[in-house]
């Protein structure tokens, strides 16, 4: 009796031993996905308030899967250990390529090096829900994975949530409101230059079309929201779940815009498209272009959705009317 008796004792304490080391490895399963980790850099799993948030130590060794994400990580004082790439220059975006230095690139966002990824063990990754969402369990496989929605709500909205993740919320709203005071500052140097009631628009040239930006971003919203400028004839008519139209130039004096906003996109084509187009007629006569109200944009800032995107193409703007 007394040895079934200790056998028993000792099958409940194993049982009792095991159950515990299963909550010890719940616990510490964001520290198992990466073993190299330390485990005060490895993501745990908290709940707040409504959602699940994935939070985790700011240095731990994080993989973006979005160059916007990327750039937003940036402003929070984040270098991700590894990052795609922009699609048009296949490398780092020009105007955040020295912040990025030493970052492994894993390629463009919608062909992924994996290999590159899974070489890099990365304690965390976050991925763009719309363009990655499909490839989620994958992973999974390998980190802990945060996926933001970034064509839900805007790009203030994208950093307060990735805020949330890293512990950096008072970082964020400091930015958002230097931000706003930089807009206003903006808004009225290029008002003081173009008069109040000027009405504008933005072109871009690529390397085989002519566009009209519209209202929604990347471009809409930080010229004609954060900018307040007033929108040329027509500009308001571009579907708003469109980003832009494409024209031929010669409608453009439909427009009948005091000042033009010119991004010209990356490559010789659409450089020589552009300057075979400052050549014709129909441009030359535009209002702007007689009162000398044209001004070419730095396109990477101007069309990268993030809020050092923004931000910098705030300080692009204030350059380009301060001169």
């Amino acid at each position: 009796m007394k040895k079934i008796t200790l056998m028993l004792v000792s099958i409940l304490l194993l049982a009792v031993l095991s159950a515990c080391g299963q909550s010890d490895n719940i616990a510490d399963s964001s520290a198992a996905a990466s073993p190299s980790a330390e485990a005060s850099a490895a993501p745990t799993e908290a709940a707040e308030s409504a959602a699940d948030v994935i939070a985790h130590d700011p240095n731990a060794k994080i993989a973006s899967m979005s160059i916007h994400i990327t750039n937003n990580l940036l402003a929070l004082g984040i270098t991700p250990a590894g990052s795609v790439v922009g699609g048009d220059v296949k490398d780092f975006l020009p105007h955040v390529a020295d912040r990025l230095q030493g970052a492994a690139k894993f390629g463009v966002v919608t062909d992924p090096d994996m290999e590159a990824v899974l070489a890099l063990k990365p304690d965390v990754i976050y991925i763009d829900d719309v363009y990655s969402g499909e490839d989620l369990a994958k992973f999974e496989k390998i980190a802990p994975t945060v996926t933001i929605d970034m064509d839900s709500g805007t790009w203030a909205d994208h950093l307060k949530r990735i805020a949330e993740h890293v512990g950096k919320e008072k970082e964020a709203e400091a930015f958002i409101q230097e931000y706003s005071a930089k807009a206003e500052r903006v808004s009225n140097l290029i008002k003081n230059e173009l008069g109040a009631d000027a009405k504008v628009m933005a072109i871009r040239m690529t390397a085989k079309e002519l566009r009209v930006m519209g209202t929604r971003r990347p471009l809409g919203p930080i010229m004609f929201e954060d900018l307040k400028l007033k929108m040329a004839d027509g500009v308001e008519k571009i579907p708003a779940d469109e980003p832009y139209q494409v024209i031929s130039k010669e409608v453009l004096p439909d427009y009948e815009a005091d000042a033009i906003f010119v991004i010209i996109s990356t490559g010789d084509v659409a450089k020589s498209n552009y300057e075979e187009m400052t050549k014709n007629p129909i441009w030359q006569n535009l209002k702007a272009v007689k009162n000398n109200h044209v001004y070419i944009l730095d396109g990477q800032k101007w069309l990268d959705y993030s809020s050092i995107g923004h931000s910098m193409a705030l300080d692009d703007a204030e350059q380009l009317f301060s001169k």
